[in-house]
């Protein structure tokens, strides 16, 4: 497969309402999208960095510029012997940047799936053809506010509710939801790295809720830190930020800092690498499941087809194009009986809808092998 040229372009989608997490609320999903043409035709791929560098230290202007000055370069320079597995290995010296690598290879692979008539769930071996839809529900202003959208979602069909804490909005929000909607509702907590060793009494208080999990408690670079905690509370930790390849996702579960994994595939360099995390995960008994970054449809089709692996045994973040966006940017996905179904096209089995783009697009840049 030979690259030809790539177009980064910029997007704004307005959400439905605003998400707040510890560490940011945002009305807008504002999203980076790499397009490639390769002589067996094209790719898309939603990049996971945000405006900002909060949830990582990757952002936008950092992702658009390393893929132009040092990724694409060096893809253009294998000529027709590049392959999408090539793509780590050839950009292996570059240190970090996930985000961007994750983004121009899943673009890549889509053209080379696309090319050879084959899905994403069928190069990755997926199982199912649907996937069960938890939601994530935000840090809200008020009790009501929280009810008011957990009842909503709960009523759409959702099977899994993930509640948003920080300090200050933890045991008495998820008290309340488990108290309504009593023991058999699926629930578990995200703390993106709100707390710090000091808040370990803090936490073992959710213990009396029967938690799924708790995910990504203390900092995300202190692994010895949530293996304390892990051995100090009954809720099994659940490791995201840290998680970000499968030698870490390894060392996380030998120290027992892992007892669940959040696969985010933007995180860790890509689908191949997810795929390589499941693989390390389900060997050593470890659950995992697919977050989300709140993906347009581009974003979401490979994440269901990840999300469908035989090892994804509790549901994930991918929920339908509704739970966020009043217009998706693809056809939009749908949730069904608390399932989501996983495209069977070729590549990531979707494709954006031009007028869409074009009302969302803030900027679109097209960069040429020379």
């Amino acid at each position: 497969m030979k690259l030809e040229a790539v177009e980064l372009i910029r997007l704004n989608v307005p959400l439905k309402s605003a998400f707040r997490t510890s560490f940011s609320s945002v009305n807008l999903h504002q999203v980076v999208w790499v397009h490639v043409i390769t002589d067996q035709g094209e790719g898309w791929a939603e990049c996971g960095a945000n405006e900002r560098p909060d949830y990582s230290s990757e952002y936008h202007t950092g992702a658009m510029a390393v893929l132009k000055e040092f990724i694409l370069p060096d893809l253009f320079a294998l000529g027709d012997q590049l392959t999408a597995e090539l793509v780590a290995p050839t950009l292996e010296w570059i240190k970090g940047h996930r985000m961007a690598k994750a983004a121009i290879e899943t673009a890549l692979l889509d053209a080379q799936l696309r090319g050879a008539n084959k899905s994403f769930a069928q190069y990755l071996g997926s199982t199912k053809t649907k996937v069960p839809a938890g939601v994530s529900v935000g840090i809200m202003d008020s009790m009501d506010e929280l009810m008011h959208y957990v009842d909503g979602y709960l009523n759409e069909g959702y099977l899994r509710i993930k509640l948003k804490i920080e300090p200050g909005w933890d045991y008495e929000p998820v008290k309340l939801v488990r108290e309504t909607y009593g023991p058999d509702l699926l629930l578990q907590v995200d703390a993106n790295t709100a707390y710090t060793r000091d808040d370990f009494d803090l936490l073992k208080r959710l213990d009396e809720f029967n938690l799924l999990l708790i995910e990504q408690p203390i900092n995300e670079e202190d692994m010895l830190g949530h293996a304390k905690l892990a051995d100090y509370i009954e809720t099994p930790v659940c490791l995201d930020e840290t998680i970000i390849s499968a030698d870490i996702a390894r060392d996380a579960i030998e120290l027992g800092a892992a007892e669940i994994v959040n696969i985010k595939p933007s995180r860790v360099g890509g689908y191949i690498e997810s795929k390589k995390i499941h693989d390390v995960s389900v060997a050593n008994n470890i659950p995992v499941w697919c977050g989300g970054m709140l993906e347009t449809g581009i974003g979401r089709a490979a994440n269901l087809a990840l999300a469908a692996m035989p090892g994804f045994t509790l549901p994930g973040d991918t929920s339908a194009s509704s739970r966020y966006f009043e217009t998706d940017l693809t056809e939009p996905f749908v949730l069904v009986d608390g399932h989501i179904d996983v495209p069977t096209g070729p590549g990531i089995g979707v494709d954006p809808i031009p007028e869409i783009i074009e009302r969302f697009a803030v900027s679109r840049e097209w960069i040429r092998a020379s």
